[in-house]
């Protein structure tokens, strides 16, 4: 009698032919159309799945597996994976991954972008132009802030934030200055052209600040009103990092009162929903949450997340390993939820 074939469940539509790819080892249920998945529906998709493929809308805790007895791997689409409980996919044996590294790029370029667009006021230009407030050239006209010879600050300096530190470094001859959990080896230091410095001395030495930083309980809202208030009032703040670790209304009565210049976010606390302080303030760029938004490193993500998937169910040359567990430990000691772990059916390379 043939193995029973795994059963996976896809929750929003992604990229067709990359997700076909499970199809010829798993029975996949895809979700045909954009989604949103309360905690029943979540738990009834996953009750009879042995393996899921999410996104960062799917926030899956204890309730959302506690009647999934079959479900060994949870791979998620984006570096970033604080809408799933880790602890609790732990506890019950599940691995989680996420799809780190091909994003970096991508998410740096629009950090950057989104830098611009708020220290030279690109947006806030735009709209007044089209709202037809442009009857004569003027020298003061919309005067923003310098990028170049300016000083970079980043909040997080994992890969993306390295990948900022080059970008004002190496191409706009910025100083750059961060602050991090951990401080970098001297030499990776010297490739991005950064300096350490503690919170304090990054707040208020910078004249633009990026936040890298991922979203835990001990980062949230450590943008609050004390940490705006040590900032420069000329100053520029782009969040491409998670909703919560600004104090959105803190920010928005900072930028409303002339205590900040400007601002960008990508990302917010309750997203989709946009807080109308924000949405009121003309000296902020907002964007849908669009960081890694390019076809190609989209298309990369879903194909890093299916491979994950795959070696979690046992399937293909990392068969049991997949590459991108964050919760990996549970590898390591052999807690881990198998499938058909060791049967490495052949997987074309891509």
């Amino acid at each position: 009698m043939a193995d029973r074939r795994p059963r996976v469940w896809v929750s929003q539509p992604l990229f067709d032919d990359t997700v076909a790819q499970l199809a010829a080892y798993c029975d996949v249920v895809a979700t045909p159309a954009v989604t949103a998945h309360d905690s029943a529906a979540l738990a009834e998709h996953l009750a009879g799945a042995d393996g899921a493929l999410v996104t960062l809308n799917e926030r899956i805790g204890a309730a959302e597996i506690a009647h999934a007895p079959s479900l060994k791997i949870v791979a998620n689409v984006g570096v970033g994976y604080n809408n799933l409980d880790i602890p609790a996919l732990s506890a019950a044996g599940i691995v989680a991954t996420n799809t780190p590294d091909v994003l970096t790029e991508t998410t740096a370029d629009l950090g950057f972008a989104l830098l611009m667009a708020a220290a030279r006021r690109i947006v806030e230009s735009d709209r007044w132009l089209r709202e037809g407030h442009w009857g004569q050239w003027s020298f003061t006209t919309m005067l923003g802030a310098d990028l170049h010879g300016s000083t970079l600050g980043i909040l997080g300096m994992g890969r993306i934030g390295q990948a900022i530190a080059r970008r004002g470094h190496h191409g706009f001859g910025m100083k750059v200055l961060y602050h991090n959990r951990a401080r970098l080896p001297a030499d990776m230091e010297q490739a991005v052209g950064a300096r350490y410095v503690d919170f304090d001395e990054l707040l208020g030495s910078v004249d633009h600040l990026l936040l890298v930083l991922p979203y835990t309980a001990q980062n949230r809202y450590i943008i609050d009103a004390a940490a705006l208030a040590k900032m420069k009032p000329t100053a520029t703040l782009v969040n491409i990092a998670r909703g919560g670790i600004v104090d959105e209304l803190a920010l928005a009565d900072a930028l409303a009162h002339g205590r900040l210049a400007s601002a960008a976010l990508d990302v917010y606390e309750n997203e989709p929903d946009v807080r109308p302080e924000l949405l009121a303030l003309r000296n902020i760029v907002l964007t849908p949450h669009v960081g890694s938004a390019s076809l190609a490193t989209r298309r990369a993500m879903v194909q890093v997340a299916v491979d994950n998937l795959l070696a979690g169910l046992g399937i293909g040359p990392d068969a049991g390993h997949p590459a991108n567990a964050v919760n990996g430990g549970l590898l390591a000691d052999g807690m881990a939820r198998t499938g058909n772990a060791g049967t490495k059916i052949d997987i074309k390379k891509r």
